[in-house]
This record gives C-alpha cells, sequence and structure tokens, in this order.
C-alpha cells in the first residue's frame, strides 16, 4: 500500500513539474496599460514611504518581482526593495484598494496613494481617495475579505 501511494505522489508532482505549475500562485502585479509588465505604472514604491509621494521610477534601476518589473528612483530605493519586498509593495497588488473593498480589480493613478498602518495603498484617482480616507479601516476590511477571490484572477 505505501509504495501505491509514494507511486501515486511522484506522479502528481511530475505532473504539476511538467505542466510548468508552480506549488504557489503568484498574486496578480497590477501592470495594467503597461506593454512593459511595468508595475503601479512605472512608479517607485519606495518613494512613497521616503519621499512622501510618487515618483516615476528609471529604467536602469528595474527588478522583476511577482511577475513584473518594478522600478525605483534611485538605487538605493531599489536596493531597499530587493531586501524586503514586501514592506514596500502595495496593498493589493497595486490596484486600486477601494476597488478591492468593492470586489474588482481596476487601475490607478499613482498621485492617489495613503499609507494606513505602514501600508501603502493606492487608488482609482483623488475622488475616489477621499472616498477611500473617509472610511478606511471598513474598506480595509472589506478589501483584505475579496482579496482571495481577486488575486486567484488571471488579468492577463
Amino acid at each position: 500500500m505505501l509504495h501505491r501511494r509514494a507511486f501515486i505522489g511522484l506522479a502528481a508532482a511530475a505532473l504539476v513539474a511538467a505542466s510548468g505549475v508552480s506549488a504557489e500562485t503568484p498574486r496578480p502585479i497590477n501592470t495594467l496599460g503597461s506593454a512593459d509588465g511595468l508595475a503601479i505604472r512605472g512608479y517607485d514604491p519606495v518613494a512613497y514611504f521616503s519621499d512622501g509621494g510618487p515618483r516615476l521610477g528609471k529604467p536602469e534601476f528595474t527588478v522583476r518581482h511577482g511577475g513584473a518589473n518594478w522600478r525605483f528612483a534611485s538605487a538605493e530605493h531599489k536596493a531597499l526593495f530587493e531586501a524586503d519586498p514586501n514592506r514596500y509593495m502595495p496593498a493589493y497588488g497595486g490596484f486600486c484598494a477601494y476597488g478591492a473593498s468593492r470586489g474588482y480589480l481596476v487601475k490607478i493613478e499613482p498621485e492617489a496613494w495613503s499609507i494606513v498602518a505602514g501600508r501603502l495603498y493606492l487608488n482609482y484617482d483623488l475622488g475616489v481617495r477621499e472616498t477611500w480616507l473617509g472610511r478606511t479601516k471598513t474598506y480595509i476590511a472589506r478589501a483584505n475579505g475579496n482579496w482571495p477571490r481577486l488575486e486567484a484572477k488571471d488579468i492577463r
């Protein structure tokens, strides 16, 4: 009986390996509108924390992470991200946090942002950001509840 279980386990592992499917499904990263697979429209996620706002990244400071290309304004920002990407990556893969609270994935405007409890949240536009700021705790709880379903979507 043990040999049969071992065989089934090995066969299943071989099928997964042959199919190219990884055991860990990557979360979707917002590359909407980018032919180059740029995350969050090419803006530097570290700049929101260190510079107090959005800053466009430069091609020479690019990192591939989570299936997307992340750009940074400086070598220092790139190194900070590489050392701890989860600290700097925006919530919900860089999709609009309010949209995630409503159950859908939508684009963002880099100028529509907030940092709540040390986490970067991006929004569709400045008007949605104002709505978001009115009830962030409620919207974060809703978005967190929706995220498992949303992150399973194929957005390509």
